[in-house]
């Protein structure tokens, strides 16, 4: 841990032990690391098993809707998340996809996009392999649905990110830096065939990219990792160098947005409203909606309070499977900036 580190998931990790108090340079140093890492994940099992418990209790509800209400705000105790996954991508197209057929949504009409807590694929969630770099998928993904829908015009669209993580808005600043001087910015795409995703989806990740991007040769698989498939696609320097970065904490602050010409026809938020109360969400709905042009729309996998008043209003919404499995898949909200 001495020698210059060069893996940014090794840096992230000895930079996360170094606040925690351990000092490399001491012999006992790794000692003190291990113990630090399997009480940190003796943590975690714990935790599990209290959001498996609150699952359950949520479950045992006689409605629906307060079941959907209650763990739309799961990790209200815990700390944020930065890990993201395609599937929640998927759903998001199928819902704009929803929109524009039944008249929602116009054919060109979305030209600025902002997704909310975009994460970094760090490591995959379920099985917990990191062989190829750090990346960020929910913008692009957002634009190349925009895209393949007919919902945006290629040489117009825009797509920003708002975070708090310093982390998040490092990596998205420098990758709109490096397309500024022409770099592609190269996302790679796993298919675990364990995961028997819906045939919908495989389809899915099968073209994604080719509105935003060209595919790419992937990052060779470990030959440990028995049934994944690996895909890449270099999305275009045109659309990454226009991404902006706002450091914003949607709860308790706005983004220097204050024309209408500069306010969002679409925002996006999975996986990231889950880790507030009540509260918090109806204050981070009211901010959002003072961003959003007026007739815009957020959509979310979580249930929101509309509170009396509120310029948002829900519009509906779409239940997406990702397989057979029990409760694997999300339902897409759909709040819309009234006039």
């Amino acid at each position: 841990m001495n020698a210059r580190v060069t893996n940014e998931r090794v840096e992230f990790a000895k930079k996360t032990m170094e606040a925690a108090g351990i000092v490399f340079s001491r012999p006992e140093s790794t000692r003190t690391a291990q113990s630090y890492m399997i009480s940190d994940v003796e943590r975690v099992l714990r935790e599990q098993a209290g959001y498996e418990q609150a699952l359950a209790e949520a479950k045992n509800l006689s409605d629906a809707t307060e079941e959907f209400a209650e763990v739309s705000k799961l990790y209200k105790d815990r700390g944020l998340s930065l890990d993201t996954s395609l599937p929640p991508d998927f759903a998001i197209e199928e819902t704009l996809k929803q929109m524009r057929e039944t008249g929602q949504l116009a054919r060109g009409s979305i030209r600025r996009i902002g997704v909310i807590g975009p994460g970094l694929d760090f490591t995959d969630k379920h099985e917990g392999y990191d062989f190829y770099p750090v990346q960020t998928v929910q913008p692009f993904a957002a634009a190349d649905s925009v895209m393949r829908l007919g919902l945006g015009k290629k040489e117009e669209l825009e797509v920003d990110v708002l975070d708090l993580s310093p982390r998040v808005l490092r990596h998205a600043r420098k990758l709109a830096a490096e397309a500024g001087s022409g770099k592609p910015y190269t996302i790679q795409l796993a298919l675990d065939a364990a995961r028997n995703w819906q045939p919908e989806l495989v389809e899915y990740w099968r073209h994604f990219g080719d509105q935003v991007g060209v595919p790419e040769k992937p990052t060779a698989v470990p030959a440990a990792l028995k049934g994944i498939t690996l895909r890449a696609v270099s999305v275009r320097p045109q659309l990454a160098r226009r991404m902006r970065a706002f450091d914003v904490d949607i709860v308790l602050q706005r983004t220097a947005v204050e024309r209408d010409a500069e306010k969002f026809d679409l925002l996006i938020a999975t996986n990231i409203l889950v880790y507030y109360d009540t509260f918090e969400q109806s204050l981070a709905l009211s901010n959002i909606g003072a961003i959003l042009k007026p007739g815009g729309f957020l959509l979310t996998n979580n249930l929101l309070l509309e509170l009396p008043g509120s310029n948002m209003k829900s519009a509906g919404h779409v239940s997406v499977k990702y397989s057979e499995k029990t409760a694997d898949g999300d339902t897409i909200v759909k709040y819309r900036r009234m006039q």
